[in-house]
């Protein structure tokens, strides 16, 4: 799985890919185990080869704000934090058991140093970040409940299931009781 998401950026030779596939390390979540910790530096990243996540942060008042799922075969890092070096803004989750490949910030370092194609593909890792930001504050702002719930079964219909009501809800900004309500309204 890996390599093929390697693969799909169309940078990296083979023999590349091969060889730093093997920096990774195999980590093993159980359901709510934590990857990264909100006011904790964040200094490695991970692909999902299984497991759901989600990304959230807590507000003033003591509540977690659901922002962002992550999926198999997605990058999983508290991105501010990795490249910036300071304490991580967001808590990231398994919300089921989870494997994950596990690569450290200063193997990536090193490997940008050493390898070109490294700089490219962290250009293209942070356009899309910003590309994904940018579109959830839209999808926020522009959406209705709705099309927003829409989206998520759309995108991802094996998971969603999978993902407990209070998390849908608040990613969508909206009660559990109004997103039973949108679930009894829709159907796929």
């Amino acid at each position: 799985m890996i390599e093929e998401y390697f693969r799909s950026f169309n940078i990296f030779k083979e023999e590349e890919i091969k060889d730093f596939v093997q920096l990774f390390e195999v980590r093993k979540l159980v359901k709510n185990d934590f990857f990264a910790n909100e006011g904790e530096k964040c200094n490695e990243v991970a692909f999902i080869k299984s497991g759901i996540f989600r990304s959230y942060y807590t507000t003033s008042e003591g509540n977690d704000m659901t922002y962002c799922f992550r999926f198999p075969n997605d990058m999983l890092a508290s991105y501010s934090s990795f490249i910036t070096g300071n304490p991580s803004l967001e808590t990231l989750q398994a919300i089921s058991s989870a494997e994950l490949l596990v690569i450290g910030k200063d193997t990536i370092d090193k490997l940008t140093t050493n390898n070109y194609n490294w700089t490219i593909f962290l250009k293209i890792i942070a356009e899309q970040n910003y590309i994904e930001l940018e579109k959830r504050i839209f999808q926020l702002q522009k959406e209705t409940a709705i099309q927003r719930y829409t989206a998520l079964v759309e995108n991802q219909p094996a998971f969603i299931q999978q993902i407990p009501l209070q998390y849908l809800a608040s990613y969508l900004n909206i009660t559990q009781r109004h997103l039973s309500r949108i679930r009894k309204e829709i159907t796929f």
